[in-house]
């Protein structure tokens, strides 16, 4: 058989590239599609929350006693030192009634005296029983020993003998009571009595703590009452912050867990540490109206002190707890996962064809999840793969 001609072979050559580039041009074209490469970068896993900074030794200055205060001079955000006086009381200042309230007084002090006698001979009362009490439970013991009373006999002498002490007890205990309900209204005569034009300083309120005065609830001079908040004073230089937790997620937070402090109004994030979590979670309904349990969660601040200057009780803050971090983790866009029946998946681009490979996922954090098997770094995987995806589809990528 005769050897092709160069003119054969290039006629049949041109054929076989004619016939190549018609299957090429029936063949699909790929499916464009955005990428993303897997690699390592530092991960952390935080639960973000609104929090509220709170002065740590917070201290309402209340007056111990009924009394009359002098004008308090002093401003929201003055500096005061521990001991500093803040408060001046005075006895109270006479009443218009003097003689009315004298007689009242009295009345009283007559009053607590008869209470305490009534109180005193139910006592005296009460101890004779309860002596005879103990002789006849004595005395039915030797006979229940000679067999001649019967046990339920010695139970019921013995619950009576019970009885009479509870009631002996109960006496003396008036006895306290109207004894001191004497003290009382002696102590309210002589206040009425001797306290009359007496305006000198009967005691001084001073500060606990060296800080700096948060609020003044009365200014003016004037009576006030027993308990009646009159200032409230901190050191402003030592902040915690109290944020509301979800409980599910304040289960990952541990005291000693490392927190960021953003928003707060400076250009710096603030570091802290969480110092405690209140062990009882209360129901909280959210802006949607949906029931939450919420915790509240105690952090310090640790940044210097210059690096928050300015930052007040009561501020808003948002509060980052670092539940999770490593400064190198195999990571893959959440975006390229698919759940299917055993876990997840992705699609790898491979020699321009999409690949299903399956993944095994740790930690996730935001929007990337740790890599523990399935992918290696340097992949090219396919973000957001819907329905027409499929295995050896030829794709075009578009890497972000």
């Amino acid at each position: 058989m005769p050897e092709p001609t160069q003119k054969q072979i290039a006629i049949i050559a041109l054929v076989l590239l004619g016939f190549v580039l018609l299957v090429y041009l029936l063949l699909p074209s790929p499916v464009q599609v955005q990428t993303a490469r897997v690699g390592y970068a530092p991960m952390q896993v935080i639960v973000e929350e609104e929090g509220e900074t709170r002065v740590k030794d917070y201290y309402t200055i209340s007056s111990p006693v009924a009394a009359t205060i002098r004008r308090i001079h002093l401003e929201a955000g003055d500096r005061v030192r521990q001991g500093q006086p803040l408060v001046f009381l005075e006895a109270p200042r006479a009443s218009i009634l003097d003689v009315r309230a004298r007689d009242e007084a009295a009345a009283g002090v007559q009053a607590a005296e008869a209470r305490l006698e009534q109180a005193r001979e139910q006592a005296r009362s009460a101890q004779a029983a309860a002596d005879l009490a103990a002789t006849e439970l004595a005395r039915t013991k030797a006979l229940f020993e000679s067999r001649a009373v019967s046990r339920q006999t010695l139970d019921e002498v013995r619950a009576a003998a019970s009885q009479a002490d509870a009631d002996l007890e109960a006496a003396q205990a008036g006895v306290a009571t109207a004894r001191a309900e004497l003290e009382s209204a002696r102590a309210a005569l002589r206040s009425v009595s001797e306290g009359e034009g007496d305006t000198g300083v009967q005691d001084i309120l001073r500060s606990p703590v060296t800080g700096g005065v948060l609020a003044v609830h009365r200014r003016s001079e004037g009576f006030v009452n027993v308990g009646e908040p009159l200032l409230d004073v901190g050191d402003i230089d030592r902040l915690e912050v109290w944020t509301d937790v979800l409980s599910q997620d304040a289960f990952g937070i541990r005291p000693g867990s490392r927190v960021l402090f953003d928003r707060w109004g400076g250009d710096a994030t603030l570091e802290g540490v969480v110092d405690r979590i209140e062990p009882q979670a209360a129901t909280v309904v959210s802006a949607l109206g949906v029931e939450e349990q919420r915790v509240q969660v105690i952090a310090n601040i640790i940044s210097p002190k210059n690096a928050w200057t300015g930052l007040g009780s009561g501020y808003r803050v948002l509060s980052r707890f670092v539940i999770w971090e490593d400064d190198r983790v195999l990571q893959v866009p959440a975006g390229a996962l698919f759940r299917v029946q055993d876990g997840w998946a992705a699609f790898v681009v491979e020699n321009g064809k999409a690949v299903r490979k399956p993944v095994g996922t740790g930690q996730r954090s935001g929007l990337a999840f740790q890599v523990l098997y399935g992918l290696n770094e340097g992949d090219v995987v396919i973000v957001h793969p819907d329905d027409s995806i499929k295995e050896g589809l030829r794709v075009s990528p578009q890497e972000d």
